[in-house]
């Protein structure tokens, strides 16, 4: 994820750890004022929920991505983080697997 941030998206400055009140974002731009959060297995949607209404509380947008989606469906979490930017609601479904970036 960090490469890709950082190939495809160096305009927006993403930064990683990124302290947002009491908790550390994996991946954040401040300029973008989004928060993306790559979760594994240990991750239950309805437990991170606190956590994003407090990030979204300070003014960011929060997605999140599957490690599994990551590793698997590069171009289709590009396509989800273009859209992001363009500030598409809500978080798209990702596209099927395919091509490459």
């Amino acid at each position: 994820m960090w490469r890709l941030l950082r190939e495809q998206f160096s305009g927006f400055h993403f930064r990683r750890q990124v302290p947002i009140r009491h908790f550390i974002a994996d991946f954040a731009s401040h300029r973008a004022k989004l928060i993306i959060e790559v979760d594994g297995g240990q991750h239950e949607t309805e437990a991170d929920a606190p956590r994003s209404a407090s990030m979204e509380a300070e003014g960011y947008r929060v997605i999140r991505f599957w490690n599994n989606e990551v590793l698997g469906n590069r171009e289709g979490v590009y396509l989800a983080i273009a859209a992001a930017l363009r500030g598409d609601h809500p978080h798209p479904t990702l596209p099927h697997q395919g091509g490459g970036l």
